[in-house]
Order: C-alpha cells, then structure tokens, then sequence
C-alpha cells in the first residue's frame, strides 16, 4: 500500500546491530522502511517492511526492491549496511573468506544499488550511503584487514563515482566510514582493547553511526562525503 507523501528507506544487515539502529532512526524520521538481512523476522509496525534473504545473492535484492514498489509504492534512500569484516593475516585468507567477504560486502552493493537508482532517477531523486571502515584510509598493523579494505575501499570509491554520474541528476551518494562500534558483534570481554585504538579513547555507539546517517540524509547539499564517524583513527595515532 502507498502511503502519500511517505518516503521509503531501504536498509540492509537490518536485524540487529547498526542496521537495527538505522531502522528506528528512519522510522523516527517519519520514513517507512524496507528492512532485509538473512534472519530479519516479521514487524508489529505496519511501516516497516522485513525481507528475508542472503545479499550476497543478486536475486534477493531483486525480491527487497520489487518488494518495497509493491507495498510502499517508491524507494527514497537505500543505506548499504550490510557488511562482513574478517580480520586475518593476508596470506592466511581462504578461498571461503574472499569469497563471504566480497560477496556480501561488494556483490551486495552492486544489484540493489543498481535497482534502487535506475527507481530513484524515475522518481526524480534519492540517496544512497554506504558503511565502510576508517581502516580504508588509516591501516592498522593491530587489525590486519585487507579483504575489508579491498571491498569497503571498493565502496568509498563506488560512491564519488555514483556521487558525481547523478549529480545533476539529484541522486546523492555518501558513506560512513566507521570505527569499531559497540555492536553484538564484540564480547564486552574486548571493549576495553577496542577502545584504546581510538584517539578518543572509547568505541563508538549505535547511535553515534545513526545520527551520521541522518545527517547525511538532512544535508542536501552533500553528496560524494566519505564522512569518518570514527573516534579519530582516520587522522592519525
């Protein structure tokens, strides 16, 4: 059912976590929401969508924005949450982890940004943002992560490139690039370890990658920030 007037966000890695987080600020936003991530369950709010499905598989996103046409009527933003983060040495990387990481983290990019702009150019504008990592622009010897930096550097490229090809087209692309997060991907056992590789000295919360997210979506004026919501890792140690 369309709701007149009722813009549509579409969130991936949306169950728990940052994508969880996102949900709730989109919603506070007044936007109706498209949530998918592989165990996503059904919501009591009749403004937020669930859509089950592994990203990594082009035909879900092909099911998450046929979806959200069908019950919402349009797509306004798409937020490209969902990620995977596998930190070994660089030779130590299996075939199995190049091909979990780039699936998720570039194959699950690609088809629905692709499907949401070809939407958001019909309807005469949009934004789409991407979650990276700050380790793209400031290596760390403590976190060796080249498969994050290959595919999340992908991103922040991918989205100048998107930011610039639409410009004039009101399409805007941005990207959050984090530091590590207090998320129920860390056991509180490591919180403090975590905390000390930020210059300010503490990890990030939920809320701190949410507000960002808002931002960006406020700003008109933005488009192509890789925007560091990272405790100061991106500007040195």
């Amino acid at each position: 059912m369309s709701i007149p007037g009722k813009k549509v966000a579409v969130i991936t890695g949306a169950s728990q976590g940052i994508g969880a987080g996102l949900v709730d600020g989109y919603r506070k936003l007044g936007y109706a929401v498209v949530a998918t991530s592989r165990g996503i369950t059904a919501s009591q709010d009749p403004n937020i969508l669930t859509v089950q499905g592994d990203i990594a598989d082009p035909a879900t996103a092909e099911r998450v924005i046929a979806a959200g046409l069908e019950h919402f009527g349009r797509i306004d933003t798409l937020v490209n949450n969902a990620g995977i983060f596998v930190a070994k040495p660089f030779t130590e990387y299996t075939q199995q982890d190049y091909d979990a990481v780039t699936g998720v983290n570039l194959t699950g990019f690609f088809r629905i940004t692709q499907l949401a702009v070809e939407q958001m150019l019909g309807q005469g504008g949009g934004h789409v943002v991407q979650i990276t990592t700050s380790l793209v622009d400031h290596a760390n010897s403590a976190v060796p992560s080249v498969l994050a930096s290959l595919t999340k550097g992908g991103l922040q490229s991918a989205t100048k490139a998107l930011a610039i090809e639409y410009a004039t087209r009101r399409v805007r692309s941005n990207a959050v690039a984090l530091g590590i997060i207090k998320t129920p991907m860390h056991t509180e056992e490591h919180h403090d370890t975590l905390a000390a590789l930020h210059p300010l000295g503490r990890m990030g919360e939920i809320s701190d990658i949410v507000d960002a997210v808002i931002y960006l979506e406020n700003a008109p004026f933005v488009t192509g920030e890789i925007l560091h919501v990272d405790g100061g890792q991106s500007a040195g140690h």
